[in-house]
């Protein structure tokens, strides 16, 4: 048995252990040393997810490198793990993003003043440099769990846990700006993101046991994903179709909060206004990418009929989602929450692909999830340098910025082109196979969903021209441009969109052969084209004379 995939999730594990024990204090010295250690466990990570994407064969089973531990055996759960194309590329996108983000909020936890008049010292205790960096690598931790588990009861232990760390780092080491309302804000965002995630994992639960209960009473009482399906394939595990629906809804309602879907979207906004840049990536870049692809492993693989009964109107909300976030992404003043909504249409694509149910729309949403990922950092990211340079959210109080900051705005420009899927970059690949996915099967949402695309590229050219064009401003007279730390951020994510926005073959080969198990196990196959290649009449054997 390898122990490849335990040792993934155990290093930023240990890591996050490790690095909250560190000395506290508020030396510079400590806080660097705190920030290396977590940088440094972070790379392992990556160096060891490589590991994991270059032995997976492609051309072998769905699951590999697969390990399970016992854990509660009357109950058959156990600690089971193992990685299919689309886990592969998923936890390396994670173990790609999480060093990127340390290094792009290396000051967002150092201490700060205490504003006059007030109590308890010169410096703002609640910001320990140890527990944020802390509270990055367990974030980690529990999303590669959650793309590796393959027993139903470990990845929900998980999808719940990563609340955790993520509501104190909304709540606890949230954005600074505005004083004492932006900390009641705060705390308002990691409330209702915490609240609205609880419920939809308590729904979840209820049709975790429900499942589990079903399982049992036809002599399958296990958690364990493949036996499951391969059960249901056979047709040793017969679910009723009322039960079975009752629980596809209990699980991707789950899943549609966290991916989210409108419209259990309105959390999101919030949580990413009121965090660091480098939160709000892991937010909607890691940690909503645990919905979308728990959408394809446990809705479609557990409830093939049920996925198939409701994937119209499943479409029609993510279409109504692409143009709801599109629309409303326009409207906005806030850079940070105009990214917000931005991904609430980008999410609405992925899930467009993923209940397409053709082969084109599921490699496009699976390549989607990397490609939105990559793009909604890199613009994410910039913008938190821009913000920090200017102490403001606000599109107005920014113009001229390419004046005196080229590097700065050059690197938001193609963050912004990326994110509105120019062709050539890497978004532009997954939009495509999703949009043509959806359309060979559902022709008019395909058509609506294309307007999404037009509406990106409004927000994000109105946004750039409001912010980096026109008279330099006198708020933004001596920006200083890029350091060499944000363009250590910025430059990896820039190859990476171009890269595979021009050569996407090593994720598909990756991603493909699980699309092609999932689409066997719902029982669909690519709709046949409408009119034939070639004219039948005509003699296969030679050219027509």
């Amino acid at each position: 048995m390898s122990y490849l995939l335990t040792a993934t999730c155990a290093v930023p594990a240990a890591g996050a252990i490790l690095t909250a024990a560190l000395p506290a204090g508020t030396s510079e010295r400590r806080r660097r040393t705190t920030k290396a250690v977590a940088v440094g466990v972070s790379v392992l990570t990556l160096a060891l997810s490589a590991v994991v994407a270059a032995r997976f064969d492609s051309g072998g089973a769905r699951y590999q490198l697969t390990e399970s531990y016992s854990w509660i055996r009357s109950f058959g759960i156990s600690f089971s793990l193992g990685v299919d194309g689309i886990g592969a590329v998923l936890v390396l996108l994670t173990a790609v993003l999480v060093p990127l983000v340390m290094l792009a909020s290396w000051h967002d936890a150092d201490p700060t003043p205490i504003p006059e008049g007030s109590e308890g010292g010169t410096f703002e205790s609640r910001r320990r440099t140890q527990g944020f960096f802390a509270l990055i690598l367990a974030v980690e931790a529990m999303v590669i769990v959650s793309f590796l588990a393959t027993d139903v009861f470990l990845f929900y232990v998980f999808f719940e846990a990563m609340l955790i760390p993520m509501y104190f780092l909304i709540g606890g080491f949230g954005d600074r700006a505005g004083g004492a309302e932006s900390a009641r804000q705060r705390s308002y965002a990691a409330v209702k993101f915490l609240l609205y995630n609880l419920l939809g994992g308590l729904v979840m639960l209820a049709a975790v046991i429900g499942l589990y209960v079903i399982a049992q009473q036809q002599g399958q009482g296990t958690f364990d994903l493949q036996t499951l399906t391969s059960a249901i394939a056979d047709g040793k595990l017969v679910i009723n179709p009322n039960a079975e629906r009752a629980l596809f809804l209990g699980f991707f309602f789950a899943f549609a909060v966290k991916a989210p879907l409108w419209p259990l979207h309105t959390w999101l906004p919030n949580a990413m206004g009121e965090s660091t840049a480098g939160t709000a990536v892991l937010i909607t870049a890691v940690v909503d990418k645990v919905g979308t692809f728990a959408m394809l492993r446990f809705c479609l693989g557990l409830f093939p009929d049920a996925s198939k009964f409701f994937a119209p109107a499943i479409l029609v909300l993510a279409v109504v989602g692409i143009i709801y976030g599109a629309l409303l992404a326009v409207g906005q003043k806030d850079i940070k929450r105009l990214v917000a909504y931005a991904s609430i249409s980008h999410f609405g694509f992925i899930i467009m692909g993923i209940f397409a149910m053709t082969s084109q729309g599921q490699s496009g949403a699976t390549l989607y999830m990397v490609n939105h990922g990559i793009s909604t950092a890199l613009l994410m990211l910039v913008a938190g340098f821009l913000i920090s340079r200017r102490g403001s959210r606000l599109i107005a109080d920014f113009g001229g910025v390419q004046k005196v900051a080229p590097v700065l705005a050059g690197t938001f420009l193609v963050g912004g082109l990326a994110t509105l899927s120019l062709p050539g970059l890497a978004p532009f690949v997954s939009e495509f196979l999703v949009l043509v996915g959806t359309f060979t099967r559902y022709p008019v949402l395909g058509v609506i969903a294309t307007f999404g695309i037009v509406l990106a590229a409004l927000y994000v050219l109105v946004l750039y021209q409001r912010t980096m064009t026109g008279p330099v401003k006198e708020s933004v007279h001596g920006m200083p441009d890029l350091r060499v730390r944000e363009l250590l951020v910025a430059t990896p994510l820039i190859a990476l969109t171009i890269a595979l926005g021009v050569y996407p073959k090593p994720l598909t080969d990756l991603v493909n052969p699980a699309v092609a198990d999932t689409l066997v196990q719902v029982h669909r196959t690519d709709p046949a084209p409408a009119h034939p290649a070639a004219d039948s009449s005509i003699p296969t054997g030679g050219a027509s004379k």
